[in-house]
């Protein structure tokens, strides 16, 4: 029998129908695909390892198609980051394969209530997703917060689960009612502690924050936002679909330093430069800090006016320098 690499182009043609088919049937069927590398991919465990562990302790164990094209469904992704977990946590994988379903799901949530490691708090946030639980994503959230406070919850947990959750969407590994679900979740958990932070009327530095009209990062703004005026700062937040022509009147009448935007899913057959310089038209003496996916695919570099932040360390160091200014100040 051929390997998967060696397919004759009718076993080609086969295999490309089945996979059409099984993603096909996943938009009808709440039942995700998975390959090997998709698991390898969001468990951070090695396809290697994982087919160890099939083979010598029969933890999972793959479905396959009429060509004998192996693949996963949720439950085996479920069931694979609690592992994942629990093997980070020094459990041994003979002992957790000797454990059933229902014991390792409790042992996890006994470990993400009380070990702050990241990678374990994103892998049990993956699981609260998945299974549509809320208890579960409060606790740990909750948890989180009282431990090392809100700020770097967010810095050290959610905002590596938001880059995960952002996989898991592109990859086409969640429904569109776990992206909700999560998504909603983490909005009111910021507008909440935004609206713990005292508005700064009289701040030296003022920033407006908006999202283009076609993009929907709406989480990532609402954090920059959390992040700027958490930092003492004045912000106009214009949030998401906010035209040049909308900016413009905003920019006459709020009088602020800074402009500030992401651009990654819109501009994917525009030119990021030419938005660019038309926004610099209509800010005029503002500084632009822009991210985002886009920005970085279409090569935008730092110049005259604007600021490229390639990602979440930069921001900080550019919020970090505006805080020596002013000290110096």
């Amino acid at each position: 029998m051929p390997n998967d690499g060696q397919c004759t182009e009718s076993t080609g043609s086969r295999t490309i129908f089945y996979i059409s088919l099984f993603y096909f049937l996943h938009q009808l069927v709440p039942v995700a695909v998975y390959s090997i590398k998709d698991l390898e991919m969001l468990s951070g465990i090695k396809a290697h390892t994982i087919r160890i562990w099939e083979q010598r302790y029969n933890i999972i164990q793959p479905k396959r198609t009429p060509t004998n094209i192996r693949f996963y469904e949720d439950s085996d992704l479920r069931l694979l980051l609690n592992i994942s977990i629990l093997n980070k946590n020094g459990f041994k994988i003979s002992k957790i394969a000797l454990m059933d379903e229902e014991e390792i799901r409790e042992e996890v949530n006994r470990l993400s209530s009380g070990n702050f490691e990241d990678t374990v708090q994103v892998d049990a946030m993956t699981i609260s997703m998945m299974e549509l639980d809320e208890g579960k994503f409060e606790t740990i959230l909750s948890s989180n917060i009282r431990a090392i406070g809100f700020e770097r919850t967010m810095l050290e947990v959610i905002y590596p689960f938001l880059d995960k959750l952002s996989l898991l969407w592109l990859t086409g590994s969640i429904h569109a009612v776990q992206e909700s679900f999560i998504s909603n979740l983490v909005r009111q958990k910021l507008i909440a502690a935004l609206d713990e932070i005292p508005y700064a009327q009289h701040a030296e530095k003022s920033f407006i924050l908006y999202l283009p009209e076609g993009e929907s990062q709406e989480l990532s703004l609402l954090f920059l936002q959390y992040l700027i005026r958490n930092r003492g700062h004045r912000v106009l937040y214009l949030g998401q679909n906010t035209s040049l022509v909308d900016l413009a009147e905003a920019c006459k009448i709020f009088k602020a330093q800074y402009v500030v935007s992401i651009i990654s899913e819109a501009f994917t057959r525009q030119s990021v430069h030419q938005y660019l310089e038309d926004l610099k038209k209509v800010c005029q003496d503002k500084t632009i800090l822009i991210t985002g996916y886009q920005v970085l695919v279409q090569g935008i570099a730092s110049g005259t006016g604007v600021r490229v932040m390639k990602n979440l360390e930069d921001i900080l160091h550019v919020l970090a320098e505006m805080e020596e200014v002013s000290v110096v100040s």
